[in-house]
């Protein structure tokens, strides 16, 4: 059996290819939406790829089934409560689905969807029993597949499902089985998985949190609590893979703009563009376009930090420092359901002052600044500045500046209406990466003077500046002020 994993940094997806080489045939489970390399990894195996699994209808990124279809003629298979909208084969519980000496037994596990499928992969090489299996975004290392992407209303039900797919469908299955999941560090599906890509079924059941012992009630409301926050386009992605993801072909290179076409796409009658500036913090403050959107394409949360802002029909302009950006911008955005790039800025915002085009810059303080600005020598805040923390709650509960108001970055465009705009905002993060997503978007409100903590938190704290070890010490928002929420 040849048998290789393909992980995806930033989104942590994981992908699998299994084959026969004797036969010469292999199957593609979970596929990302670029899918050059699983040509590749065939190829170079003598591997024709005839067979396409997705284990459930994915929320945090675009399935590749058509586009690896497209290329290699492949059958796509689906569970079938799934009910996909385009050809494809439906997969029902106890399915064998035999690739030359190789055979993958379906086993409906719903929990973080309904129609979710893990497959138990046989050798026959090696035995009648199954060696290991793909748990897709069911089980994790060190974790489970949340509940909630479908909505509120269906979180309880699933919830209750995953303790029956969790505690009755994988009790015949035995402790030396192998895991292989579908997602790992960096993801979005779940709430603490672990870096390591593969498990062992005992290990899981001795030390994972989810298969320790818990009544079915005690455990919905354990995997129903302290969720992270999603992305708004999870909906739309999910909907795309139900009707079939457009078919890309070769992923296309983003069309070179001049400063001239972009302000024409700005003031034209068709949807205004968003704005997207892919550069660094320090490149983005030394000069951006008013109302633009700083994500550093650098940074492997890029596609989900700029589905939090972006509506996924919004065509959208890059702004980058230099042209390999504008490609690895547009093939990110693209797995996650983006596909309507229009172009990027050539010469970048050089080129846009050029044109006599207006342009702001952001302040950037160090930690050294913010404490001299925001707390007296004894510690205290001082009421000239808000310090807007917008790291996420666990980072929170770890330590904060005295003082701060916490509103994580993902709920930053629901919320800025608690802020004062006219008030000094400093906005600090761990490091100044989100940070300055977040500056942009306060400059985007209209916020009037707003900087950028560089160094973030860590560098706070490594100078020995004031922090507060509890969850609890928030700012009286009654006393901040009110603005209108983002547009964006």
């Amino acid at each position: 059996m040849v048998f290789r994993q393909f992980f995806l940094e930033g989104l942590g997806c994981i992908s699998y290819l299994i084959g026969c080489s004797q036969t010469g045939v292999c199957a593609v489970v979970d596929p990302q939406r670029d899918v050059d390399g699983y040509l590749q990894v065939a190829q170079s195996y003598g591997l024709r790829i005839t067979h396409i699994f997705d284990t459930h209808l994915h929320a945090d990124h675009v399935s590749g089934n058509r586009e690896l279809a497209a290329r290699t003629g492949a059958t796509i298979y689906l569970p079938a409560q799934a009910r996909a909208a385009f050809k494809h084969q439906p997969v029902h519980d106890g399915d064998e689905v035999t690739i030359g000496t190789v055979t993958l037994l379906a086993i409906h596990t719903p929990g973080h969807t309904p129609e979710h499928m893990c497959l138990a992969v046989i050798d026959h090489t090696r035995g009648p029993e199954p060696w290991f299996l793909l748990t897709g975004d069911f089980l994790f290392v060190g974790d489970v597949g949340r509940p909630d992407l479908l909505g509120e209303a269906e979180m309880r039900q699933l919830a209750d499902q995953m303790h029956t797919s969790l505690f009755d469908r994988l009790s015949a299955l035995d402790d030396g089985l192998e895991v292989f999941p579908g997602h790992g560090a960096g993801s979005l599906c779940g709430r603490h998985m672990n870096a390591k890509l593969s498990t062992t079924l005992g290990f899981e059941r001795r030390f994972n949190p989810a298969l320790q012992p818990r009544s079915r009630q005690e455990f919905i409301a354990w995997l129903t609590q302290d969720l992270p926050p999603q992305p708004a386009n999870v909906p739309y992605i999910k909907q795309l893979n139900r009707q079939g993801p457009p078919i890309l072909g070769e992923l296309y290179r983003p069309k070179p703009l001049t400063a001239q076409a972009v302000r024409d796409l700005l003031r034209g009658q068709g949807p205004t563009p968003a704005i997207l500036d892919v550069r660094s913090p320090a490149e983005f403050a030394a000069g951006y376009m008013p109302g633009a959107l700083n994500v550093p394409v650098s940074n492997g949360q890029f596609a989900t930090r700029a589905g939090w802002f972006i509506p996924p029909e919004r065509p959208i302009v890059l702004i980058v420092g230099r042209e390999a950006e504008a490609d690895r911008a547009t093939r990110a955005l693209a797995r996650v359901g983006y596909d309507r790039v229009i172009g990027y800025l050539v010469n970048g915002i050089a080129a846009w002052r050029a044109l006599g085009l207006p342009t702001a810059s952001l302040a950037l303080w160090t930690p050294e600044r913010l404490r001299s600005e925001a707390l007296t020598r004894q510690g205290e805040p001082l009421p000239g500045v808000t310090v807007v923390d917008v790291r996420d709650r666990s980072e929170w509960q770890q330590g904060h500046i005295p003082g701060a108001v916490h509103i994580p970055l993902a709920e930053l465009a629901q919320r800025a209406d608690e802020l004062n705009p006219f008030r000094p905002t400093a906005v600090i993060c761990a490091n100044g990466t989100r940070s300055s997503t977040a500056a942009s978007l306060l400059t985007a409100c209209g916020f009037k003077h707003v900087a950028n903590v560089m160094g973030g938190m860590e560098g706070w704290e490594a100078a020995g500046y004031p922090v507060v070890i509890d969850a609890d010490d928030q700012r009286d928002m009654s006393s901040i002020g009110r603005h209108p929420s983002s547009s964006w």
